[in-house]
């Protein structure tokens, strides 16, 4: 069991790390999912793309694991409103219905796979 989650804590924070580097690389894609209520929509994908590389660096350092784990669950809990909101919203930001459908259990997915390496983390 301890190598199924060391590959999950590796496969999760290239995820996070690759997910992030696509902020800045293709910011457009990801500024209709910032809420229209908050300004400086590019800035917030842009700190969003650091939040996950530097979480998906830290998952990745032991004396961290723990505490990057828990800032992933906190994050993609933040994360979580966007895309429901893009399920029931008349043009979802990721484009279609059928794709904000299949997007929102990713985010539960996230959830629980942080909490995974989290409680392995502990052990």
């Amino acid at each position: 069991m301890k190598i199924f989650w060391k590959i999950a804590q590796v496969l999760l924070a290239l995820f996070l790390i690759y997910g992030g580097i696509q902020h800045f690389l293709k910011p457009t894609f990801y500024e209709p999912f910032v809420p229209a209520f908050l300004p400086a929509k590019t800035m917030i994908v842009y700190l969003s793309g650091v939040a996950e590389i530097v979480l998906g660096i830290l998952l990745l350092v032991p004396k961290y694991t723990k505490l990057a784990a828990t800032g992933i669950i906190i994050l993609m809990l933040v994360f979580l409103p966007v895309h429901v909101r893009d399920v029931f919203s008349e043009t979802p930001a990721i484009g279609s219905h059928q794709a904000a459908l299949i997007r929102l259990p990713f985010q539960f997915l996230f959830i629980a796979w942080a909490y995974g390496i989290r409680s392995f983390a502990s052990k």
